[in-house]
């Protein structure tokens, strides 16, 4: 294996976990989120050569955010009339947040339209900026501040008495 491949297999190493877990929360499918970091990864090793010589390694993970994210809306206009609502979402691994309270907030992600969901996903999970979100998403920094506002307006609405739950934990 030369130089390039290393590198490429120890940059996916290191981020496929946090990406899978930005894919979980943006699509709400374990499979589909799989499908999102296979496809990013796969799009980020064809251009591997070119794209660190012109990144540092902050570059790159937002460039692997910014393809997952653009690949999950596309994948979303064109799938959206063969989705399938599943009965019972699969188990995650629990942390601070109990059992209850993580499949609570799961099903109201999943509620949201995709763009409002990766608004969430990546001012609240990824901890990015107004601006981080709006070059990502190719927005302006009030679209996203008003995608932000109505989304949290619909999970409040949605969770109703949950919500006080979220603070708590």
């Amino acid at each position: 294996m030369d130089d390039a491949a290393l590198e490429f297999e120890e940059f996916a190493g290191t981020r496929a976990r946090r990406l899978f877990q930005v894919a979980y929360l943006m699509c709400g499918d374990w499979h589909q989120a799989q499908d999102l970091v296979q496809t990013t990864l796969a799009k980020m090793f064809s251009i591997w050569g070119r794209l660190r010589r012109g990144r540092d390694e902050p570059g790159l993970d937002a460039y692997a955010r910014k393809v997952m994210l653009r690949y999950y809306l596309s994948h979303r206009r064109l799938r959206k009339s063969t989705e399938v609502v599943l009965a019972e979402l699969p188990d995650s691994p629990g942390g601070a947040v109990t059992p209850d309270l993580r499949l609570a907030l799961t099903e109201a992600l999943r509620l949201l339209p995709p763009r409002n969901r990766a608004v969430v996903v990546l001012r609240y999970l990824e901890d990015r900026s107004i601006e981080e979100v709006a070059d990502l998403l190719d927005l302006s920094p009030a679209a996203v501040k008003s995608l932000n506002t109505r989304s949290l307006a619909k999970l409040r609405g949605i969770l109703g008495e949950d919500r006080e739950l979220m603070f708590l934990a």
